[in-house]
């Protein structure tokens, strides 16, 4: 129930992440739209006094003002103007034409992006509501548990975590690493395991308490590298390395699904946020079926 509510918390995540950016986009066109108004007011302007030059001559032909002129060489002098005044004005009019077409876009996009900000909404509170039940029951199963039961199954899951710990260890996973963190990886480590012993809280990034992805992403922002907020993008944008390349401050992603992560801090540990019910500690780094690593400052 806690990997079924891991697996939500993911998805909640990654819909949040995607409606910031979404509202970004709506800004930016926001923006983009005003701009585009207060060009074509301005175009608008310059249109319509073109338009008013154009009716001070009368709309004469030509041929009707010079023979008019007193002064023909004045006229020919000014028909020059006019020609000038006449390419500017269609200039002009292409310029408002496409004005309008850009206005027209942008409010389209800006509609479009409304709708998807809409739908990842939806998105959030379904994953929300799902995290929510998961937790519920499996508080509700451990609720019923003696206090000798709970004891028991704590102890069997340090059990198998020991176990796949050992037996990742004597795969030789480890012979050949010992790679050194960087600098940036130094401070990430340092953040992370600053925040042992708060709460995991699903969603949270911080400062109080985190859920697992929470703490990798704060902690790597801490170190001037910002990364992706969920452990699923973590392990799709971030660059790969090879377990026997892994140093202090690498990030082990686990399961098939990608739905944990952990800070790899050295001699084969991590620091991590487990699930609901439990505390930033550190944990064997083969206590979990690994799908990767991955290096944020590569």
């Amino acid at each position: 129930m806690y990997r079924e509510a891991s697996v939500a918390t993911d998805s909640y995540n990654a819909a949040e992440e995607k409606a910031e950016r979404q509202s970004a986009a709506i800004v930016e066109l926001a923006k983009k739209i005003v701009a585009g108004q207060e060009r074509l007011a301005d175009l608008k302007e310059r249109a319509g006094a073109a338009a008013a030059a154009q009716y001070r001559t009368g709309g004469l032909p030509d041929e009707a003002q010079l023979l008019l002129s007193d002064d023909p060489h004045d006229f020919l002098d000014g028909a020059g103007r006019v020609i000038q005044g006449q390419r500017a004005t269609k200039g002009l009019i292409a310029e408002l034409a496409k004005t309008q077409e850009d206005l027209e876009q942008y409010a389209a996009d800006a509609s479009a992006q409304w709708k998807n900000l809409e739908a990842n909404r939806k998105a959030k509170d379904a994953a929300r509501k799902k995290i929510k039940k998961r937790i519920a029951e499996a508080e509700k199963l451990e609720s019923r548990l003696e206090k000798a039961e709970k004891a028991r199954l704590a102890e069997l899951e340090a059990e198998a975590a020991h176990r796949a710990q050992t037996a990742w260890l004597d795969s030789g996973a480890l012979d050949e690493t010992g790679g050194k963190a960087s600098s940036a990886g130094k401070k990430a480590v340092a953040y992370a395991t600053a925040q042992i012993g708060k709460p995991y809280v699903w969603g949270a990034e911080g400062p109080d308490s985190y859920d697992c992805s929470g703490l990798t992403s704060q902690a790597w922002a801490s170190a001037g590298d910002p990364i992706p907020r969920t452990s699923q993008e973590q392990w799709k944008q971030l660059p790969h390395v090879d377990v026997k390349d892994m140093r202090p401050g690498d990030l082990v992603i686990y399961f098939g699904d990608a739905t944990h992560v952990g800070m790899y801090i050295g001699d084969g540990a991590i620091v991590h946020a487990p699930r609901p019910g439990r505390s930033v500690t550190i944990a064997g780094a083969g206590s979990m079926p690994i799908l990767g690593v991955v290096r944020p400052d590569a």
